[in-house]
């Protein structure tokens, strides 16, 4: 299966992406079929063919949720931005601790 996703380049403490089209069992930075775009998060600028994509997305290729919502933010797709995944209990235990922590505040007033 294809999948649309960034691969890292530029230097050190300065990520820059390329958004490349490859197999979804190879390496981030390994043999793409295309590279269909990049995108710098700093300056947030992003080049993208347009044409291209479309027609990978219409024959089966899906795109990781960080490219989903920059295909979305360009007008490229339509829809929602996906969110980041918070397991259930990660969320039960931030919640314990925050109760936790307001019952000491409490005892020590």
């Amino acid at each position: 299966m294809l999948v649309i996703r960034f691969n890292r380049v530029g230097r050190k403490n300065y990520a820059q992406y390329r958004v490349v089209v490859q197999e979804k069992t190879k390496a981030p930075g390994g043999r793409h079929v295309k590279i269909v775009g990049s995108y710098d998060p700093h300056r947030k600028v992003s080049v993208l063919k347009k044409n291209e994509i479309e027609t990978f997305l219409k024959n089966g290729a899906q795109p990781s949720d960080s490219v989903y919502n920059l295909l979305v933010r360009e007008g490229i797709i339509k829809g929602e931005k996906r969110k980041k995944k918070i397991k259930h209990k990660e969320v039960e235990e931030v919640e314990d601790k925050k109760e936790e922590s307001a019952g000491i505040k409490e005892d020590k007033k």
